[in-house]
């Protein structure tokens, strides 16, 4: 940080708006790691010195009663740096675009899809996130066939990452008439919104965009305009749609935004298969495994299989009470020491 501050001191740095820019942004991460340490710090110290206080005194026993709240709050605090030090990933900090599409199985998986997707509108409502829908498709007898959303806030990607992957529900289903117990599946996928210094080559002969009625809420406009896009990318066949925006032009430019963080996860993820057959590494790849197991008959129980921790409390978890399995996931699974 004090070579950060040195280098804003200099004059020529404040002609170089590029590189101004670098380094205020490299500020502003340390800032994110220094300033809690030192809020702990100061805490800590304080509570030593009235630990210390408490045992010299006669009714030291009040002061300590005082102290457990104190105490409380600074292992919470610890625990949340914790778990920002862990999401120390390349994109942790950006947005996350989260799609969900159903397996087979008609209105069954399209009311389970429904559900998830309410489940992390919940969360991100708790977290105090904004979620932008893109495109959404409604089932016909109920649920919904697909859809896509961006969650906007910070290390929204990072905590949603553990997402990716296909959860499970078995339960009584409430659309059979003999009351049989039923196995849906849905796929969910996560991906982190790119920022736009990340270079993703596009060529235009490479897209086929198509322009349609959006099918969404938004009364009669809908009727009249064609201002939903459909943007395919035809040597990875990728198909991204948009219909949420009034002008066309928005909904192309979200789109866009949304293929190129799809053509940067395949580059990516081509690049990880690459690696692994050169270090004859044969695993599969976590997404598209299942995941997590939602049981709500004949017992109630949601587990992760990756992490194997198990939750009672469904209805919680269903409302988005979700922050155990990722915290469990980033311990696991986090490259940071």
């Amino acid at each position: 940080m004090e070579d950060l501050d040195k280098s804003l001191q200099k004059e020529e740095i404040w002609q170089d708006i590029e590189k101004l820019k670098e380094i205020q942004k490299e500020k502003n991460k340390l800032l994110e790691i220094i300033e809690p340490i030192e809020s702990i710090t100061n805490r800590f110290l304080y509570l030593e010195e009235a630990l210390n206080i408490a045992e010299s005194e006669e009714e030291g026993y009040l002061l300590l009663r005082d102290l457990e709240s104190e105490i409380e709050e600074i292992k919470n605090k610890v625990d949340n740096l914790e778990l920002q030090l862990l999401l120390s990933g390349e994109h942790d900090k950006n947005n996350a675009i989260v799609s969900i599409h159903p397996g087979a199985g008609g209105t069954e998986s399209q009311d389970w899809a429904e559900m998830l997707m309410r489940m992390y509108l919940r969360w991100a409502e708790k977290k105090g996130f904004n979620v932008n829908i893109i495109d959404l498709q409604v089932g016909e007898e109920a649920g919904i066939k697909d859809v896509t959303f961006i969650v906007e806030g910070q290390y929204a990607y990072g905590y949603l990452k553990s997402e990716s992957g296909v959860h499970r529900l078995v339960r009584i289903s409430p659309f059979d008439a003999n009351k049989r117990r039923h196995t849906s599946f849905v796929a969910v996928s996560v991906l982190p919104e790119i920022e736009d210094d990340i270079q993703v080559e596009i060529k235009d002969e490479d897209l086929r965009i198509d322009t349609f009625r959006a099918s969404g809420a938004g009364g009669q406009h809908v009727n009249k305009v064609s201002s939903a896009v459909r943007i395919v990318h035809i040597p990875t066949g990728i198909i991204v749609t948009c219909q949420t925006e009034r002008s066309q032009h928005r909904n192309k430019e979200i789109a866009m935004k949304i293929l190129k963080s799809k053509l940067y996860a395949l580059l990516q993820k081509e690049k990880e298969e690459k690696i692994k057959s050169i270090t004859g590494d044969k695993k599969e790849i976590a997404w598209g495994n299942q995941i997590r197991s939602y049981i709500l008959h004949p017992y109630r129980l949601i587990k992760d299989h990756r992490t194997d921790i198990e939750v009672y409390n469904v209805e919680e978890v269903l409302d988005g009470d979700i922050d155990v399995f990722i915290k469990a996931y980033l311990k696991k699974f986090s490259s940071t020491p």
